[in-house]
């Protein structure tokens, strides 16, 4: 009798050991990003930090070549959530998609719209191909603005899709383009190679919901404490790259693959411009976008943003928590 009760005893303390290891199993998040841009660092600083481990969270990240092509993932499931401006989500949200921005890691435009080296003005660029990374992304929203810059429309070039950055300046190396838009480290490493941006919106600082946190609508209500847990692991990860600049410049020239310093450091302090700590959603930049869209375009922001999760985190004083442990910008 004593035996059979020791080996029952030993066969629920191997139960209860397997069910608490089932229920601290880490939660899974697969993260597509738009491409290896700095807009991704408060993400691989926490990853890098394990931040995202200390939330009992494992996040997979996957680039996806563009916004529009992540964010039609989401809706189809695939991925959970994804790392892509505010105009995709309202592209989709038109055909029948239920995506919901939830924070933002870029509030402004980064784009410069690069041209090939013959190409000096605007009659140049006409009837030439201008790279974007997908239809629908923010590539795409953002060349519209430039080309209407330069007096042009949509129609007077022809517009392909070739992916991210990295693929787009390569394109226009080869001589296959005319334009393409690049943020940071591509404009950096464009202007190294000789070429020069025909429209500069980087340095106008147009108030644009220019790289968001994407999710489903059903994935958010079903989902709310894993997404809190994310993004205080990624907020802390945005503090951490502003109060830790060397780390982060290592972590950023791992995730961009760039290894010229100088162009490293170009890229850091653009994304200290241009993130927001408390990952803030402002309504101006959202408006902006929807300004770009058909008069039919609802213009209600609630079809495309919903902020209950990071109210969350602001009514419990996380964001203060965090500027008082890393201090301020």
């Amino acid at each position: 009798m004593t035996s059979t009760l020791r080996q029952l005893a030993i066969a629920m303390a191997i139960a209860c050991f397997g069910s608490a290891a089932s229920a601290q199993a880490p939660v899974e998040i697969r993260l597509g990003t738009s491409g290896t841009a700095n807009t991704v660092l408060a993400i691989w600083m926490a990853d890098d930090a394990g931040l995202y481990g200390k939330h009992n969270l494992k996040v997979t990240l996957a680039n996806m070549g563009g916004g529009s092509r992540g964010a039609a993932a989401v809706r189809a499931g695939t991925l959970d959530m994804m790392h892509v401006g505010l105009s995709s989500v309202v592209q989709l949200n038109q055909e029948g998609a239920d995506l919901r921005t939830i924070a933002s890691l870029a509030n402004i435009i980064r784009f410069g719209f690069f041209a090939a080296r013959s190409v000096t003005n605007a009659a140049d660029l006409k009837g030439g191909a201008v790279a974007v990374s997908a239809f629908g992304s923010e590539s795409d929203a953002v060349a519209t603005i430039a080309l209407e810059r330069l007096k042009l429309t949509r129609k007077d070039v022809e517009l392909k899709e070739f992916g991210d950055s990295l693929k787009r300046l390569d394109a226009l190396r080869a001589g296959e383009i005319k334009a393409t838009m690049l943020n940071e480290p591509f404009a950096s490493a464009a202007r190294s190679n000789g070429f020069r941006p025909l429209v500069d919106l980087a340095i106008e600082r147009i108030p644009w919901l220019f790289s968001t946190l994407v999710v489903s609508r059903s994935y958010l209500k079903e989902n709310r404490d894993t997404l809190a847990r994310f993004l205080r692991a990624t907020a802390e990860g945005n503090y951490r790259a502003l109060s830790d600049p060397e780390r982060a410049k290592q972590v950023l020239a791992r995730g961009t693959r760039v290894s010229d310093p100088k162009t490293v450091e170009i890229t850091y302090a653009d994304f200290t411009q241009m993130t927001p700590l408390d990952l803030a959603v402002p309504r101006a930049a959202a408006e902006n976008i929807l300004a770009h869209f058909p008069p039919g375009v609802s213009r209600n922001l609630d079809n495309y943003i919903d902020l209950s999760v990071l109210e969350i985190l602001q009514k419990e004083g996380f964001f203060a928590a965090l500027e008082k442990k890393h201090g301020k910008r």
